[in-house]
């Protein structure tokens, strides 16, 4: 039997305010909960997107941001990026960078996003229950296919907020 997750609820300003489940959250009833981003660069300047499994809920089968996941009631954004970046990539020692946070609304819901970005050149082992792989890409490769489907509209949205000039 699988235990029911649950989400903080926060304000505009990200403070906790109540708690809700992922399946309240993803609802449509637009219950704004708190995620985390990591952008991870290689020294060669070159972004690691990961392929979201088809198996996903939101945005199946298209290239996002390097890690993204939900913060679980109860822990601190910094925790739940740690866990998020383990869980997903098998990353455990990094330098994250704060970037700013943002709100983002779907059709379905609303995100209270807290990104970062970090540079990391060592080893990246993908979850397979979690993604279909990743790579690194050339900025000048995600810049000519944004728009064309390829991406998650968060991802394009943040990736135009923050890297392009």
């Amino acid at each position: 039997m699988k235990t029911e997750e649950w989400f903080p609820l926060v304000n505009e300003e990200g403070i906790v305010i109540g708690k809700a489940t992922r399946e309240e959250c993803h609802s449509g009833a637009k219950l704004l909960h708190p995620v985390v981003h990591l952008h991870v660069f290689n020294s060669a300047g070159e972004l690691y997107l990961q392929k979201r499994a088809q198996t996903k809920d939101i945005q199946p089968g298209k290239w996002d941001t390097s890690v993204g996941g939900h913060i679980d009631y109860g822990e601190s954004v910094e925790e739940a990026l740690h866990r998020e970046v383990r869980e997903e990539l098998g990353i455990t020692a990094f330098i994250p960078e704060f970037l700013t946070h943002y709100i983002f609304e779907s059709a379905i819901e609303k995100e209270f996003v807290n990104s970062f970005r970090t540079t990391y050149d060592g080893l990246i082992t993908p979850d397979p229950s979690e993604l279909e792989g990743g790579k690194f890409w050339k900025l000048t490769e995600i810049e000519k296919n944004i728009g064309k489907g390829l991406f998650t509209p968060n991802f394009e949205k943040e990736y135009a907020a923050l890297f392009l000039q």
